[in-house]
């Protein structure tokens, strides 16, 4: 079923880009385990596989992942060949696996536990770790030339907390909470939205569209946020398909982690 069974990779959030490694991976032939929080605050949730912990499964581009209640339940479903993704935001399922490889894709712009010492091989995603001392080999998740790029002896690119630009819009293309409060939707991703228009609301409080576009993301209804919080983004391009696909970023970004694996594998195989 797995080209790669015996090297089992354990997963760190699976938002879109921690999905869009996983996807990669389960692809090439490697059995995934992901690790998530009890309440992902995932925006694009059509392609990510932490809305299983929500809907008690996610499909993305013909690769589905179930949510599992125990170890041993996501066991067997990594017999069927399904990605188990496990409520576990302190990662025991590293206890009951010893998976051969960590992948840190929480994307928090820190390191939020991850150890050198966590698996033979430990990879993470853009800032906030270091080759050689909380892992062996980090991702550039910043776009650009290095995109995607496997950094065996530097840190990624810092982050900018400027958001990268889709077509031609950048901070204005992401939605935040002006204020606490439930998140209530009333467009749905993949709706059509005009500038001003009345996206969902927070706390009782309106969220507009910044401009005509298409509603790419959008945190899960009824979430409890916090003011300044992330929850939506806006495409300009306005075209669905890409509501519903992985992005050329998460594709790039999952490429370099299978890169980075498939060479630690080559080097344990002649000896280096």
């Amino acid at each position: 079923m797995f080209l790669f069974p015996n090297h089992l990779i354990l997963l760190k959030g699976a938002g879109d880009l921690g999905t869009g490694t996983a996807w990669r991976l389960h692809r090439a032939g490697f059995p995934v385990v992901i690790a998530e929080l009890a309440q992902p605050l995932v925006v694009r949730r059509t392609v990510a596989f932490a809305n299983a912990v929500y809907e008690g499964q996610s499909a993305v581009e013909g690769v589905t992942a179930w949510r599992a209640e125990s170890v041993e339940e996501a066991r067997e479903l990594l017999e069927q060949g399904i990605i188990p993704v496990l409520v576990d935001p302190v990662t025991r399922a590293r206890d009951f696996f010893a998976p051969h490889v960590v992948v840190d894709a929480v994307m928090a712009k820190h390191n939020t536990g991850t150890r050198l010492s966590d698996a033979p091989f430990v990879v993470a995603l853009g800032p906030g770790f270091t080759p050689q001392v909380d892992c062996h080999a980090v991702i550039e998740t910043q776009r650009g030339h290095d995109l995607g790029r496997v950094l065996w002896d530097r840190a990624a690119e810092a982050n900018t907390s400027t958001p990268g630009e889709v077509g031609g819009k950048s901070l204005d293309r992401v939605l935040r909470a002006s204020n606490a409060g439930a998140m209530r939707e009333i467009k749905r991703i993949g709706d059509s939205v005009a500038r001003g228009e009345k996206i969902a609301t927070v706390g009782g409080e309106d969220v507009l569209a910044p401009f005509d576009g298409m509603l790419r993301g959008l945190v899960h209804d009824g979430l409890s946020v916090q003011a300044g919080m992330k929850i939506g983004d806006v495409d300009p391009r306005a075209d669905r398909a890409h509501c519903f696909t992985i992005s050329d970023k998460s594709r790039a970004i999952g490429g370099g982690v299978v890169e980075a694996v498939m060479t630690w594998m080559n080097q344990r195989s002649i000896g280096k």
